[in-house]
């Protein structure tokens, strides 16, 4: 039989005796242990240290809290906890700690605690519906009564804190695994307990063991107990409406959501609970990819694999540890929506403070699964959250720089599968540099994009620091051209000068790459310009060949033109900047007056949206069908005039500046019929 059955069936045997007390239950305990000889070792522990703590001596001494503690224990009760599981995360805490006290103090070889002793060290948790209680105790280095009152007795003494002082000023061991700083752990117990007995004895000191009890009030009273195995155990009567605590099923949840990782074992009701070990602390090279993979679906919650790994420690400026990991499968629209939550965990000593932490990562990588730990992180009083913003700004840059250091990498040394992780998480990463206000991190993000470019074969991609390596002598714009296809970009009229000229150009293809590079703005101290800027760039001289209209028509045609679509176009000019295209319509912002007319457009009359967007109208003076136009202003103007409009609404259609082309049908039609009449 297991030593988790026994002690089970022992506690269940214990309570058929009938509701007792705690104390005559804990001798039943002890004496039904003895019967039935029970051989396994924590079975024995268990059962010798139930039967011992249930023999006080002597009559309990009252004592009052120090420090306005009934006022401090009604906050730390009350407010100060958001949610009431997270004492259990306290209590285990606490119980970590006394078992890492005991082991410095033995590794130290001070007091006159048996240095031979080869204690097992564990954590054993205890619940019973019946009599409604929670227990929990551990093998770890005890307290004597002064410590007792000390550290019980004065709400926001932290007992651990002294203990670490004390020994830094001793210089001999560095308590480096010690979780509790504040103090007010322990009474997080009253949120849910109407009672509270704690039996000690201290691992150090040869005195007797003490029964502390208190059913936070405002007082408590001291109680001596003979016999009691060294450690603390402390037993919670619960409040009726908190019973839940006293269910297996629900501590065994909180122990794994909250403590899965403290340094000792924890049984509950007999059974080891926490299995998994803290992957992040462990050597890299001793951890194999299931085991990787196990991590992985625990933190994430997920049934996927990680894609990529990246696990890493550093010393400064902080003292971090982290395990992050890239997910397999593509996201889902909850994940890519805003909303999304933040995936990486906060852990302190290996101690879960926060599930989803969304202030150690930006919100842009909330795909990243992972956990980070730091003992320098600084937590408020209820290590609910962080504290220090300057401190938590510099925690999360050393983060995002190191995910983007580590991605870069990836997208040097492992192009395939990076290229499919940019297939599936660039959304992301196109993100970042929308939302991101440092440029450094907006240009260490750029280059991780990728997009086709003009001198490369349709599907091939180049990065933004692969363009720049390609640039002419003397080029400072990194040119960029947003359209839905590669070939719409390649018969842009705003690509036909560049083009002409040997310039390479990037080709956008989602519709939120051109806010993404507008945002960008610049990269390694070049102007990141859409063409459809540049062509609307000022220095151009008017241009005249025996191919184009004279000086004087150009002008002649510029003022009828402005003249015919009035306030429509806020300048009319010719430009040699196209070859095959007759006109093109330029605006200020071509990005941004997209984006306006897809969000906002229909909130706007016609007249309005011109009036905001004030379009340029350029036309091409070689260009027959502008030829024609010269000649149809004397020979046919209202045919002039249906032709000039529609070129204009051609040219805004072909700028992505009608949200609905079918608007243009009417005007088509009376062009056609002008144009048919003498046929």
């Amino acid at each position: 039989m297991s030593g988790g059955v026994r002690v089970t069936r022992l506690l269940g045997a214990a309570r058929n005796v009938g509701r007792l007390s705690l104390s005559r239950k804990y001798l039943a305990v002890g004496a039904l242990a003895k019967e039935q000889h029970c051989t396994n070792t924590i079975s024995i522990e268990m059962a010798r240290k139930f039967s011992a703590e249930a023999a006080p001596q002597g009559e309990p001494t009252e004592h009052e809290f120090q420090a306005e503690t009934r006022m401090l224990l009604d906050i730390v009760a009350k407010s100060l906890y958001s949610e009431k599981e997270v004492f259990i995360r306290e209590l285990i805490s606490n119980a970590s700690d006394a078992i890492e006290k005991f082991r410095l103090v033995q590794l130290a070889g001070d007091g006159p605690m048996d240095l031979t002793t080869d204690r097992v060290h564990n954590i054993f948790i205890d619940t019973d519906k019946a009599f409604r209680t929670l227990t929990i105790q551990d093998t770890g280095v005890g307290m004597t009564k002064q410590e007792m009152i000390d550290n019980l007795g004065t709400i926001a003494r932290s007992g651990s804190k002294a203990f670490m002082q004390q020994f830094k000023d001793g210089g001999k061991v560095e308590p480096k695994d010690i979780i509790g700083q504040f103090g007010v752990g322990f009474y997080s117990a009253f949120m849910v307990a109407d009672k509270i007995d704690v039996y000690s004895k201290s691992s150090i000191d040869s005195s007797v063991g003490h029964l502390w009890s208190s059913d936070g009030s405002g007082k408590y009273s001291m109680q001596e107990c003979k016999d009691i195995e060294p450690g603390t155990k402390i037993v919670l009567t619960l409040k009726p409406e908190d019973a839940e605590f006293a269910d297996e099923t629900n501590v065994k949840e909180i122990i794994k959501k909250y403590s899965n990782f403290v340094g000792s074992d924890v049984t509950l009701n007999g059974t080891k609970t926490n299995q998994l070990k803290p992957v992040w602390l462990m050597d890299p090279k001793e951890i194999d990819e299931d085991t990787h993979a196990d991590f992985y679906r625990y933190v994430a919650n997920a049934f996927d694999k990680p894609r990529f790994t990246l696990h890493y420690r550093t010393d400064a400026p902080m003292d971090i540890r982290a395990l992050l990991y890239f997910p397999e499968n593509r996201p889902g629209m909850f994940e890519t929506s805003r909303e999304g939550e933040a995936g990486v965990a906060l852990y302190c000593r290996k101690v879960m403070i926060k599930s989803k932490a969304d202030n150690l990562l930006p919100k842009w990588l909330r795909f990243v699964k992972g956990v980070v730990d730091s003992e320098d992180i600084p937590l408020n009083l209820s290590r609910e959250l962080l504290q220090d913003s300057s401190l938590i700004r510099k925690l999360r840059q050393v983060i995002t720089n190191r995910v983007l250091r580590y991605l870069q990498e990836r997208s040097r040394k492992e192009t395939k599968s990076y290229m499919e992780f940019y297939k599936d998480y660039s959304f992301f990463l196109k993100e970042g540099i929308v939302t991101s206000n440092e440029q450094y991190e907006k240009e260490e993000i750029a280059k991780l994009l990728r997009f086709e470019c003009s001198s490369l074969p349709s599907g091939e991609t180049i990065s933004i620091p692969e363009y720049t390596e390609k640039m002419k002598a003397g080029q400072r714009e990194i040119f960029y051209l947003s359209a839905p296809s590669r070939q719409l970009a390649e018969n842009s009229p705003y690509f036909e000068a560049l083009k002409k000229a040997g310039t390479e150009v990037l080709f956008c293809y989602e519709p939120y790459d051109e806010l993404v590079l507008m945002q960008l703005q610049q990269f390694d101290k070049k102007t990141v310009t859409s063409v459809e800027k540049e062509m609307r760039a000022v220095g151009e001289e008017t241009v005249v060949t025996e191919d184009t209209l004279e000086l004087k028509d150009q002008t002649d045609l510029t003022d009828w033109v402005k003249a015919t679509l009035g306030p429509k176009a806020a300048k009319i000019k010719t430009t040699s900047k196209l070859e095959s295209h007759p006109c093109v319509v330029t605006v200020e912002e071509m990005a941004a007056a997209r984006h306006f007319i897809k969000t906002q457009g229909a909130n706007f009359s016609e007249e309005q949206r011109y009036t905001i967007l004030q379009p340029q109208f350029e036309m091409n003076p070689a260009h027959p069908v502008i030829k024609k136009l010269s000649e149809l202003r004397s020979s046919n103007p209202q045919l002039a005039i249906l032709v000039t409009e529609q070129l204009f609404a051609n040219s805004m259609v072909s700028a992505g500046l009608v949200d609905d082309p079918r608007t243009m049908l009417k005007s088509m039609n009376e062009l056609l019929e002008k144009a048919l009449e003498k046929h």
